[in-house]
């Protein structure tokens, strides 16, 4: 009989897995070890769950304490040298993916005034939020867009892209966005630096918002034959407007308050095939009521301050700080203020979910929809 430890996960449930080691079986595991091959009633409980186990823990990281080193960067590393000077935020249960939570990525950009980074292209999905600055840009396929605070800019994959800060600008941070952990785990992955190192704008500079930004109206003499929306920038002034208008209609939601997703102009879904994104509003001294759902979602406070409660413990946040929700996991949200609504961007993969038919949402029960919090 071997020493080596054999996994064997059993439950005393009747249609789960729940063989008892014996002699016999153990050197038969080892037999199966040697071709690289196993018995499943061994693990079957294991990769099999009753429920999603997220390896992801609930996080917030506060801008207040990440700002400092973030500019720090701007002395230590040229954006020629490090491709893009980011400052990635790592979930102590998804280090080793490089993940913010579940297989989505975050980072905080710095950028100098006149600097550009090199154009170039890759397989994931990405996605900027305006942090603070004035002057900062993106180029997509030769579109040329404009950014100010809490404007969301697509950098779509496959297509050729390159930031950069007007030289009349100034000192600009922002949020990257990627499934660069998804595409990975996929092994799909391609990155690839633009031959020139940067782009020929070949368009109007915002063209895209220009052309697709209208509501319900859409360019009779252009027409978009791509998988991701034509709307490359979604401004964040028409954003809050339409957060407004909404909340004078009802209630909401209640989990989520006043919910908004940016779309595609054209197909009403997404605005990129694997990362969707949404606006929410919580009015001065609302709180939600608990929910969870499967997806890994990602949330940077847009405007005011607040808590949420993340399978039991309260995280208190304000504006810029970000803050993730593992995949099935209670969470709540509430406005700190009573005079002033808070607002909370978020990206997620929930298109991925739908797509695969894996969208799942529970709410809380008891309690009036609230969890207890862990002192």
């Amino acid at each position: 009989m071997s020493d080596r430890r054999h996994e064997n996960h059993r439950e005393d449930v009747a249609g789960r897995a729940n063989v008892a080691d014996t002699p016999e079986l153990v050197a038969y595991y080892d037999d199966l070890a040697r071709s690289e091959a196993g018995a499943l009633w061994t693990v079957a409980n294991r990769i099999e769950p009753w429920e999603p186990r997220s390896a992801s823990v609930p996080m917030l990281w506060r801008y207040a304490d990440l700002r400092g080193p973030v500019l720090r960067s701007l002395a230590l590393v040229e954006p020629e040298k490090a491709g893009r000077r980011v400052i990635y935020l790592a979930n102590p249960g998804r280090r080793d993916v490089v993940a913010a939570v579940g297989w989505l990525y975050s980072g905080i950009q710095v950028m100098n005034p006149g600097e550009v980074a090199t154009s170039h292209a890759h397989s994931a999905s990405a996605l900027r939020f305006i942090m603070e600055g004035r002057g900062a840009f993106t180029v997509v396929d030769g579109h040329k867009m404009t950014l100010g605070e809490n404007d969301f800019v697509l950098t779509p994959n496959g297509t050729w892209h390159e930031h950069g800060v007007e030289a009349d600008g100034t000192t600009c941070i922002w949020q990257d966005g990627l499934d660069i952990p998804l595409v990975n785990a996929l092994e799909a992955n391609f990155f690839v630096v633009h031959p020139r190192m940067r782009q020929e704008v070949a368009h109007p500079v915002d063209n895209s918002t220009a052309l697709w930004g209208a509501p319900a109206l859409h360019p009779a003499t252009h027409s978009w034959d791509r998988p991701y929306s034509p709307l490359l920038k979604y401004e964040w002034a028409p954003t809050y407007e339409a957060l407004l208008r909404r909340a004078r209609l009802d209630a909401g939601s209640p989990f989520d308050g006043i919910l908004m997703n940016y779309v595609n102009p054209l197909t009403g879904g997404p605005p990129m095939q694997t990362i969707g994104a949404s606006m929410q509003m919580l009015r001065p001294g609302e709180r939600t009521r608990a929910h969870r759902h499967t997806g890994s979602f990602v949330y940077q406070v847009a405007r005011g301050s607040g808590w949420s409660v993340i399978g039991g413990r309260r995280f208190d946040w304000k504006q810029r700080d970000i803050f993730v929700v593992p995949s099935w996991a209670f969470h709540e949200h509430a406005n700190a203020s009573d005079t002033e609504d808070a607002c909370l961007f978020c990206f997620n993969d929930l298109p991925v979910m739908r797509s695969l038919g894996l969208w799942r949402e529970e709410a809380l029960a008891g309690n009036d929809g609230h969890q207890v919090v862990a002192p």
